[in-house]
């Protein structure tokens, strides 16, 4: 089982790795665009202006301008390291130990706008591109990066749990996986799909899917590891839906 997570726009700084090196990365295939997206990066950079419209940042941000700028000589972390905020802080993949650390590197992948695919340990400076950036003189990473994501996608090994944003599976689609949608309940019993909330359910789904023991082989296994663990969970084929009360 592979659990494909969203990345964040938030990285945490710094790192006691070695400045990035593409072939120290998973799916070399991909290696050609990588390369692309951080020359890009790295030069648009140096147009303050041009890099705040493409990356939609403000002058209070320019510190996110300028990690690109490094991309190519700043430290690097493991990409599970890298990524912060409300998924990454419920998955809190650092508290594990043992068997259930080693299961979680095997298992989270991190889809990524400037990776396309990183595994859990892959070695990742601080960056800043999102999704939705339009680069300067290119269609969407969307258009870009599906020819070359996509068959790396279908060739991945056994069940991949899908809990990409959908911006992020538009990089590359994934026929077949388990998807996965939370939805708040009012009393009434109407549903509404949660934003912010959605992040923290996903990062605890996550870290169960991540260190539990068992293999689960489809979507009705992955939805009784959730009961079990205590999740209300409603399945239709491959799309579970986790139904909380509403925040």
């Amino acid at each position: 089982m592979l659990v494909l997570l969203p990345p964040s726009e938030t990285k945490a700084a710094g790192g006691d790795g070695p400045p990035l090196r593409l072939d120290a990365l998973h799916h070399p295939e991909l290696n050609p665009l990588r390369a692309e997206l951080a020359d890009e990066l790295v030069k648009l950079a140096a147009d303050p202006p041009a890099a705040r419209a493409a990356l939609g940042l403000s002058e209070r941000q320019d510190a996110e301008r300028e990690r690109n700028a490094a991309l190519w000589t700043s430290p690097t972390a493991p990409a599970l390291h890298r990524y912060t905020g409300v998924l990454y802080d419920a998955l809190d993949v650092r508290s594990l130990r043992g068997a259930a650390a080693g299961r979680a590197r095997e298992r989270l992948a991190v889809a990524s706008a400037l990776f396309g695919l990183l595994r859990a340990a892959d070695p990742v400076p601080a960056y800043r591109l999102s999704a939705g950036s339009a680069l300067p003189g290119r269609g969407t990473l969307a258009a870009a990066w599906r020819p070359l994501l996509e068959p790396v996608l279908a060739g991945l090994d056994g069940l991949v749990v899908d809990l990409r944003s959908g911006s992020y599976a538009a990089l590359g689609r994934l026929p077949g996986a388990v998807t996965v949608d939370v939805l708040a309940e009012r009393p009434d019993g109407r549903r509404t799909t949660i934003s912010h909330f959605n992040k923290a359910h996903k990062g605890r789904l996550a870290r169960l899917l991540a260190s539990t023991r068992a293999e689960p082989a489809d979507a009705a296994a992955v939805a009784a590891i959730a009961r079990r663990a205590g999740h209300r969970v409603e399945r239709r084929g491959t799309h579970l839906d986790v139904v909380v009360p509403t925040p």
